[in-house]
């Protein structure tokens, strides 16, 4: 028999006065019926004036009496809602701008205030973006530094491990043994898509490979560095190479600028200022290519073209990044790192360390979610060729 609505209304009024602020899809869960019923009764009772109504959360009239569950962060006023969640990602980045919406579902759902910094592309640029947070009264950090190079990377492990607040990194995933080796983080396993790209590569009969990555940022030096292990260990490859995808793909001159993979071959051309990729393919005999990230990719398949090499008749492709990489003239196979999955996974794990929960100050969680390869079209197998009869 169908609960009385009335009856269910002070079902709803009775978790949230005894528990503060609550997730309307919590609430439909626990009372086993729809969002769109919860979201519906919470509207009349916060027009009845029994309750506030937030983003996706239902609010008690006056807040659970009581202290509160953990010490109220740094910045906070305990008496209030407290401070934002402060989200730092760099400016122009449509990849980590998917990551960055991921997180503000899930931070919106929750009822937290949000507060978005955008981070130049001038060097130790976030810093003086989260103290100004801090000092607003930020809660908790999510952040996806731009670390262009392994120096400016190692530069901000020191400040950032001494935020004072919950931090968790997005798509970041710091030198191991370092000072932020024991910070929360949320990243892609960027080993695994390159492994994606070689694996299919190889399925269709490719041996001879060529990698066109960028050096400037951790994906790409990660992607460098998997690809060269990969390749070499690989039984399927028999000759591999890696390349800059871009003249601006470098993070800079100096000790903290590119360099060599190691392991890579001695005919790789890590520092050729502009890549001629048909010079490069007709020179090792490569019948495919990796190319990272996504513009580059389309870049170097319309200097192809331009040079009458194909796409995929003459040359395989898998591109990596997956952002604008299907809408090219030729749509590109590409790995799919899971960008907004990244966001919404580093902002759950930012509430929970908000939250006051059993566990909430447990052990450190590094968390790796895998890509995905979407195959479209722009690899295919190479075709044997018969040898001529009289």
């Amino acid at each position: 028999m169908r609960e009385p609505v009335e009856l269910r209304r002070q079902r709803i009024l009775a978790v949230v006065e005894s528990r503060g602020a609550v997730k309307v899809s919590a609430l439909a869960d626990e009372l086993a019926v729809s969002v769109v019923t919860v979201r519906r009764d919470v509207e009349e009772l916060a027009r009845a004036g029994r309750l506030r109504r937030g983003h996706g959360v239902a609010r008690p009239v006056r807040d659970p009496a009581g202290p509160p569950a953990v010490p109220a962060p740094r910045g906070v006023d305990p008496a209030g809602d407290g401070g934002a969640v402060a989200l730092v990602v760099p400016e122009r980045h449509s990849y980590l701008y998917e990551t960055l919406h991921g997180a503000r579902t899930v931070l919106e759902e929750a009822g937290i205030r949000i507060a978005l910094y955008l981070a130049p592309q001038s060097a130790d640029a976030e810093r003086p973006l989260v103290e100004r947070a801090l000092a607003d009264g930020a809660r908790g950090l999510l952040i996806a530094p731009r670390w262009r190079s392994v120096r400016s990377e190692e530069l901000d492990y020191g400040w950032l491990a001494d935020t004072g607040v919950p931090t968790v990194l997005m798509e970041r995933r710091p030198r191991p043994g370092s000072t932020l080796h024991a910070l929360d983080s949320v990243c892609s396993d960027h080993w695994y898509g390159t492994h994606l790209a070689v694996e299919h590569l190889v399925s269709l009969g490719h041996r001879r490979i060529v990698l066109a990555a960028r050096d400037d940022s951790p994906t790409a030096r990660t992607v460098r560095a998997a690809f060269a292990e990969i390749a070499a260990a690989h039984p399927g490859v028999d000759d591999w190479t890696v390349v800059l995808s871009s003249p601006d793909a470098v993070p800079g001159p100096g000790p903290s600028g590119a360099g060599p993979v190691p392991g890579a071959p001695s005919g790789s051309r890590d520092h050729v200022p502009d890549l001629d990729l048909a010079e490069l393919l007709r020179e090792r005999g490569a019948t495919a290519a990796v190319l990272h990230g996504d513009v580059d990719a389309l870049m170097l398949v319309q200097r192809l073209a331009g040079s009458g090499v194909q796409v995929p008749r003459d040359c395989s492709v898998v591109a990596y990044d997956d952002v604008v990489a299907a809408l090219g003239s030729t749509p590109l196979t590409a790995v799919a790192p899971p960008r907004a999955e990244i966001g919404r996974a580093a902002a759950e794990l930012l509430l929970h360390r908000l939250s006051g929960a059993t566990g909430a100050l447990g052990p450190v969680r590094r968390t790796q979610v895998l890509p995905e390869l979407k195959v479209r079209g722009s690899a295919q197998a190479i075709t044997p060729v018969t040898p001529a009869t009289n």
